[in-house]
């Protein structure tokens, strides 16, 4: 009975279907569907229940995939350290990160990083969804904001602040507001996240807040499109320190309010590096943070 075949029942179980495993591994329907008839005719029992509609384990399947799962799981992790002995991260490492931040801060770090570490695979999955790292089998993620208490381990990468800009265009044409409270008079390019589209909350030196209405007729569900239109004059933008330091330093975006903390949700944000809670972490992982923590750093 191979390993792979085990994996490939339990990753079935998980995500109810041979599709998706099929997707993940770049296979045809067909060659999963077939690992589980091979299985289920060396044990003797039928493992999954399959209809037109759905797929899910009988009562002797889910027994068997309790116990088989924690084992499977264990020695995956005892090849993994004995890979790691070799000195040489190899594999694939499997990443998932949000579109924008993805594109503007990690894509351009990764020819220094293949060319550092040849043997690995990198498979990176841009997407603004919260993936589920123990379901798509994922080694890290890049996470933003404030991190719901869970299981995963954690560590900061780097702060993360906002800042209301406009490009020095649409502020000679509509004004430069003078408070806060005149941004409700701007049109704003909005995020269509829960808090970014309706407000906008500020906080003064002496750490007093206020939260603004904010309205506009351009609204944007990628912060790179919101980042360009902001530099095309389009109105008030509010966008991230990793996002908009280059055009701020370069005169092409302006701090419309320099002495204000300003953000949609939490003041106190940043860029997680979020992994499975495993007892041990691999090489392949651990060189990747190392790796990404000295580059932000160095920049």
């Amino acid at each position: 009975m191979e390993l792979s075949v085990l994996q490939t029942f339990v990753d079935v179980v998980k995500q109810g279907s041979f599709a998706a495993v099929a997707r993940e591994r770049n296979v045809d329907p067909s060659s999963v569907s077939r690992a589980i008839a091979g299985l289920e005719e060396e044990l003797g029992i039928r493992l999954l229940q399959r209809t037109t509609r759905q797929l899910s384990p009988t009562e002797a399947g889910m027994t068997y995939f309790q116990r088989i799962e924690p084992l499977v799981e264990e020695m995956q992790q005892a090849i993994q350290v004995a890979t790691d002995m070799s000195g040489q991260p190899k594999g694939t490492l499997r990443i998932t990160l949000s579109v924008s931040f993805g594109l503007k801060c990690i894509v351009p770090l990764l020819p220094d990083f293949r060319s550092m570490y040849p043997d690995l695979t990198i498979d990176l999955m841009l997407t603004d969804a919260n993936v589920d790292l123990f379901t798509e089998r994922i080694d890290l993620a890049i996470r933003l904001g404030l991190l719901a208490d869970s299981t995963l381990i954690a560590q900061q990468l780097m702060q993360t602040r906002y800042f209301v800009c406009a490009s020095p265009q649409y502020l000679k044409k509509w004004g430069h507001p003078e408070s806060p409270s005149d941004v409700e008079k701007h049109n704003c390019l909005l995020f269509p996240l829960a808090g970014f589209r309706s407000r906008w909350r500020f906080r003064d030196i002496n750490r007093e807040e206020s939260e603004v209405l904010v309205q506009g007729y351009t609204i944007i569900s990628n912060a790179i499109a919101l980042q360009q239109c902001a530099i095309a004059g389009m109105g008030l933008a509010l966008l991230p320190n990793w996002l908009i330091g280059d055009e701020l330093r370069g005169g092409t975006l302006v701090n419309v309010f320099p002495s204000h903390d300003v953000t949609a949700t939490e003041f106190n944000t940043a860029a997680w590096l979020v992994y499975p809670s495993r007892a041990y972490v691999p090489l392949k992982v651990r060189v990747f943070i190392d790796f990404l923590k000295q580059s932000i750093l160095a920049n």
